[in-house]
């Protein structure tokens, strides 16, 4: 967890503002408030189905929610327009549940792909700076590799270099930890702790993996599709060991239903 702002003023990365989301008709989750710090690593997690990975589309400006705003840093993403939304949307990375990386291009190509459409650097400049965001993963001596070739938890920490390209302060990952062993998963884990104690990145994460969230999160929010809402805020350690909720002790201590039963 991340110790690297601890002497300096706390700032709010994100802002969400009465959000309602859905597709159509159908809400999937309302009246949502909370604020990420910067610096922090904040997970989304919940049950199949309560709306994780919406919620994080509607956070970095995929999906357009029902009702209500999100700010970054400040800015309001779900009212900008034009080149105030790119701006905004440039200052934040993305990485994507399969990596989404192009699989013709070698890693060196896909990191430097968004700097040769949003920047004005010279292909030697920006080979340089993608070598750099490769390295802070551990993948600089694959940076000739298709993606092809390497495993899928490299592919995971590729995904995450390419997110940084613009040098953003705000990531966004979803489900960094699918269809990982829990060896991969951990060093994955080990990665962006160390991105976010060394580099102050503010990591917005969607997990259902407790050993990673226990890992990793400074804060949870989780949500529950029957609320449509969040049923429970702070440290997951702390919820598991103090919740009074059922559905809360049942997730955080792995409880099977008595449905399942």
């Amino acid at each position: 967890m991340n110790t690297a702002n601890t002497l300096n003023p706390i700032s709010t990365a994100i802002d969400v503002e009465n959000l309602t989301i859905g597709y159509g008709d159908q809400i999937l989750l309302q009246n949502l408030n909370f604020s990420v710090t910067s610096g922090e690593i904040f997970v989304i997690l919940g049950g199949s189905g309560c709306g994780k990975s919406s919620l994080l589309k509607n956070l970095f400006g995929l999906y357009q929610p029902i009702a209500g705003d999100v700010l970054i840093e400040g800015q309001n993403i779900t009212k900008a327009v034009g080149a105030e939304r790119q701006r905004i949307m440039t200052s934040f990375g993305v990485m994507y549940q399969e990596g989404a990386l192009f699989g013709s291009m070698n890693l060196l190509d896909n990191v430097t792909l968004f700097m040769e459409e949003y920047t004005q650097l010279t292909k030697d400049q920006m080979n340089l700076l993608a070598r750099c965001k490769l390295d802070l993963v551990g993948l600089l001596p694959y940076e000739s590799y298709m993606p092809s070739e390497i495993s899928g938890g490299m592919q995971k920490r590729a995904a995450i270099a390419r997110a940084m390209a613009l040098d953003p302060k705000i990531l966004f990952l979803d489900e960094p930890s699918a269809g990982l062993d829990p060896i991969t998963s951990a060093d994955l884990d080990r990665t962006i702790l160390d991105l976010s104690k060394n580099l102050g990145f503010t990591f917005v994460i969607v997990s259902h993996e407790l050993a990673s969230i226990y890992a990793i999160a400074d804060t949870v929010i989780m949500l529950d599709k029957g609320a449509k809402g969040i049923i429970a805020q702070g440290d997951p350690k702390a919820l598991r060991d103090t919740s009074q909720d059922p559905r809360v002790h049942q997730f955080f201590n792995r409880i099977m239903s008595k449905e399942a039963a």
